[in-house]
């Protein structure tokens, strides 16, 4: 639950996500599960708006910047958010022969896009994201992304990924799953399914081509909510997966992503770092070739779960993350 903690009342009030301790200052808290919270001290909120689908803030912290909220949970932060969307964009463009097309589903806050703009290869970029109020919200106020919303190679569609997927003849190269984690009632939980990636993404790939999605905490503790199953469920759809993670300080967990496809997919280190000085506009923060071939070597609990794992994703049995919340903006 999300709280505003009134230090000047007798009780607490919940109000919306900020709360202030004894000395004034203002905090920001997400509940991760029943029995753990994340706080961040703040200096101020944004940005705040509802959307026909979700709740939205831009708030201020004082420890990774700009941090982007939706439904109560952190999206991502100013300080940090190159490490995601690294790690979520160029391993597929790296290890694709020769991409030129690339589908962005979600990605509303225009990282994704902007990382994968950098590759001198792209020729197209399409994002699609259902919440056109969030797409616009992260144009204004996320100044990072400026230049890559006005990048003639982008193009930007409102609509439900699934439905604009089906609809498009277009096959792509490399197709993105910068989703929500699948959070019970919510919209997303569908695009993680065998029957979703068997019946349209696979179809939408070209030859040689490559499918990565988000896949939710990879944490010793917390890769058993999802990460297991997103793993699992694609292995039984796409002949070559690989599960990668990193640590990503403002989601103080450890994140997993998973990349597939029915040809090889090439993690040599020295070949990625080759490819990365080739192709790649300007110097990647936090990815080069023996960091990424290292993140898919996972401590000895995560690889087994993997080995082990045998449920799949399906709409009738689906996993989802714990401890979201809706945002409750009254003043």
């Amino acid at each position: 639950m999300v709280e505003l903690l009134n230090s000047n009342a007798n009780d607490i009030e919940k109000k919306s996500d900020l709360f202030s301790d004894n000395d004034g200052s203002n905090w920001f808290e997400e509940e991760i599960d029943v029995d753990l919270k994340w706080s961040f001290a703040l200096n101020g909120m944004l940005h705040r708006g509802k959307s026909e689908y979700q709740d939205i803030a831009l708030l201020d912290t004082k420890r990774f910047g700009k941090v982007l909220v939706i439904d109560g949970k952190m999206q991502s932060a100013e300080m940090d958010e190159f490490i995601y969307h690294e790690c979520l964009i160029h391993p597929p463009l790296l290890c694709h022969p020769n991409p030129r097309t690339v589908f962005i589903m979600g990605g509303g806050e225009g990282s994704a896009a902007r990382e994968a703009l950098r590759h001198k290869t792209i020729e197209n970029v399409i994002m699609c994201d259902i919440d056109q109020e969030v797409v616009d919200f992260c144009r204004r106020h996320l100044t990072a992304n400026y230049d890559a919303f006005r990048n003639k190679k982008l193009n930007l569609v409102i609509n439900d990924a699934k439905a604009e997927l089906e609809k498009k003849g277009e096959k792509y190269d490399v197709i993105v799953g910068d989703l929500a984690d699948p959070v019970e009632g919510g919209p997303c939980y569908q695009l993680y399914t065998k029957s979703f990636y068997q019946n349209v993404v696979k179809p939408k790939l070209n030859h040689h081509g490559i499918f990565v999605t988000q896949a939710g905490p990879a944490g010793v503790f917390t890769h058993t909510e999802v990460f297991s199953s997103i793993y699992n469920t694609i292995k039984h759809v796409f002949n070559h997966v690989i599960a990668f993670t990193a640590h990503v300080p403002s989601f103080a967990d450890t994140w997993g992503w998973v990349m597939a496809s029915d040809e090889p997919l090439c993690i040599d280190s020295a070949k990625l770092d080759a490819r990365i000085a080739e192709r790649v506009e300007g110097e990647l923060l936090y990815l080069n070739g023996s960091s990424f071939y290292s993140s898919t070597i996972l401590n000895k609990t995560v690889a087994n779960t993997l080995k082990n794992e045998t449920h799949v994703y399906t709409e009738e049995n689906a996993r989802f993350i714990p401890g979201h919340g809706l945002l409750d903006f009254k003043n």
